[in-house]
């Protein structure tokens, strides 16, 4: 059983749902990352969601490729966030999963990468360009080292392939809520509850909703179906509004509004 795994386990036994943080590594520093992250952790974030700045990225929309582009200026690197993470996850109330284009993982070895970010205190992976059809090889090394791989189902996903991807999910799934790439929404389709609603049902594995998730009335709305909830650009535009304030004012305000999306999942009913 993986660090995410018992965090699931331990929200389903107290009646709670889980929040889920994303935050881009070394946007505008990896110092402020480590920052940001017990700051989220404290806060109440379940497990929190680190980016690895790519050039390419995958579904992301304007503001988290605005931050990979930062990152990746400030001469970003693995190894460098593989060292603040080894120096701060087991630190943390929160278990911490990195999000990561395949490339990179290829690159660096994949069983290099699991075990690397397993020495470095990281609980797991999100690997958005990894076909379910072609993830066997990374499954098998991630179980045998009780490390996440968190898989997406989206909209899109035909049933058939969406328990697929469920059965072999580890940790949680992640469900897309809406087509196309990132960013905070005014609103999320409809149907996304009823799909949330019965992919729970032919599957155990924990199911986070992402995509376009920024205000509390989406949080509550989504807590009724899903286990939990993904918030990303909101935060990454936080961190980048605060970029000329003093670091203790940039991780508060970062901070404050985290816990506000905290305080609707925990007024929520499912």
């Amino acid at each position: 059983m993986s660090a995410v795994d018992r965090v699931f386990d331990e929200l389903r036994a107290a009646g709670r749902k889980a929040f889920v943080p994303f935050i881009t590594a070394g946007d505008p520093d990896l110092a402020i990352t480590a920052l940001l992250l017990a700051e989220l952790a404290r806060r109440g974030a379940s497990v929190c969601e680190l980016g690895i700045p790519y050039s390419d990225p995958i579904a992301d929309g304007p503001v988290i490729q605005s931050s990979y582009t930062r990152a990746l200026a400030n001469k970003i690197k693995l190894a460098g966030i593989l060292d603040m993470a080894r120096q701060t996850a087991s630190k943390l109330q929160s278990p911490v999963v990195t999000m990561a284009s395949y490339a990179i993982l290829y690159r660096h070895g994949l069983e290099r990468y699991v075990n690397d970010a397993c020495e470095a205190g990281i609980a797991g992976a999100i690997v958005p360009d990894l076909p379910v059809e072609e993830s066997g090889g990374l499954v098998e090394l991630c179980r045998r080292a009780d490390f996440s791989l968190i898989q997406l189902v989206t909209p899109q996903t035909s049933r058939e392939r969406a328990i697929r991807i469920a059965n072999t999910s580890t940790g949680f799934i992640y469900y897309v809520s809406v087509t196309g790439i990132t960013g905070e929404r005014e609103a999320l389709p409809q149907p996304v509850i009823e799909q949330v609603s019965w992919l729970r049902e032919q599957t155990k594995t924990p199911i986070c909703v992402g995509f376009g998730i920024s205000r509390p009335e989406q949080v509550r709305a989504l807590s009724a179906v899903a286990d939990g909830v993904i918030v990303g650009s909101a935060l990454v535009r936080r961190v980048a509004e605060g970029a000329g304030k003093p670091r203790e004012q940039l991780v508060r305000e970062v901070g404050d509004y985290a816990a506000s999306l905290v305080a609707a999942l925990a007024t929520s009913k499912s």
